[in-house]
């Protein structure tokens, strides 16, 4: 099969194409002909040298799919042959086939089409299991997501809207349109706009219930001063980078909490639970149109370079999707 290997690390140069041996399933795992996968920002990091993957024989980028069930372990028994399934995954995505387990796998709404599938479960999940699970955003609470027209952003922005939460979100002024048609209460642009004073504004000097963070660095202190009393920050993301002087007082005062996050480093069980309690309360919202993957703009699989040259310059306002195969 044809996947994407890292030999090296360093800029989209090192990303190739080979010929690879196919996996093969498990007992309890299901092969996947791959139609499409997306870049995340933990692509590129690994790329780097920044994010290790996990152990492979050939390392393989990928952090999510949608396909066709191509063979069955002995022991599966929630998928068949034929099957279209999403989900994620440690790696291997940028690949032609993928052997999962299955109970990782999620049966694809007939709404979402296969194409566009493998651009919805790393941000979708990521967003609702920091908002919901782990911040408890609920109707008529505030939250405040960074990098509103990033994939996390843009799937934040309509959990929030579906749950009859309110959201607040930055963003670069050429993406706040995006934010603006998902539903986003109020858009604020990072480069000439103060968000703690723009939040404090809108909530009547209450301040946001949850702060959800990709960027880190600078942004916590004020992060802290932008919360409501009782606020949670979710940190997912640290693009800013490097330690920050910070003052705990702040967090005391509010009697508010700092949690840091992701989903590629839990234990496959903590996967299996959160990808079927998403399938549950999320994937019936998809049908109504209310949750659906934005897409910036999608390549050949072997034009994964390009993909990472445009979300390295942070141009996308939304999901990169890469075409693995024909559905």
């Amino acid at each position: 099969m044809r996947a994407v290997v890292l030999q090296e690390k360093g800029g989209p140069e090192v990303l190739r194409m080979l010929e690879v041996p196919e996996p093969e399933p498990g007992p309890e795992e299901v092969l996947v002909d791959v139609v499409s996968t997306a870049v995340n920002r933990a692509d590129l990091l690994q790329r780097m040298g920044l994010y290790p993957g996990p152990p492979m024989v050939h390392e393989i980028p990928g952090l999510e799919f949608a396909g066709r069930v191509a063979a069955v372990g002995e022991r599966v028994v929630e998928h068949a042959v034929g099957d279209l399934v999403m989900g994620i995954n440690n790696g291997g995505c940028y690949a032609e086939k993928l052997a999962i387990h299955e109970r990782l796998a999620m049966k694809v709404p007939a709404a979402l089409a296969i194409t566009d599938a493998g651009a919805f479960p790393e941000v979708f999940i990521t967003a609702w299991d920091a908002l919901v699970r782990q911040s408890g955003l609920t109707s008529g609470r505030w939250a405040l997501v960074h990098a509103g027209a990033s994939g996390v952003g843009t799937a934040a922005i309509q959990i929030a809207k579906t749950l009859g939460a309110r959201i607040a979100v930055t963003a670069s002024a050429g993406k706040h349109e995006v934010c603006r048609m998902l539903g986003a209460d109020l858009v604020i642009d990072y480069h000439t706009d103060d968000y703690v004073e723009a939040v404090k504004d809108i909530t009547d000097g209450a301040g946001v219930d949850v702060v959800l963070d990709v960027i880190g660095g600078s942004y916590l202190p004020r992060n802290v001063a932008a919360l409501a009393q009782g606020g949670r920050i979710i940190q997912v993301g640290v693009m800013a980078g490097g330690p920050v002087p910070f003052d705990v007082g702040g967090l005391l005062m509010k009697r508010a909490s700092v949690t840091g996050t992701t989903l590629r480093a839990r234990p496959i069980e903590e996967k299996i639970a959160i990808t079927r309690e998403f399938a549950t309360q999320l994937l019936p919202h998809v049908a109504s149109g209310a949750l659906a993957p934005v897409i910036d703009s999608r390549y050949p699989l072997a034009d994964v370079a390009a993909a990472h040259i445009r979300m390295g310059e942070n141009a996308n306002a939304g999901k990169l999707v890469l075409d693995v195969q024909a559905p």
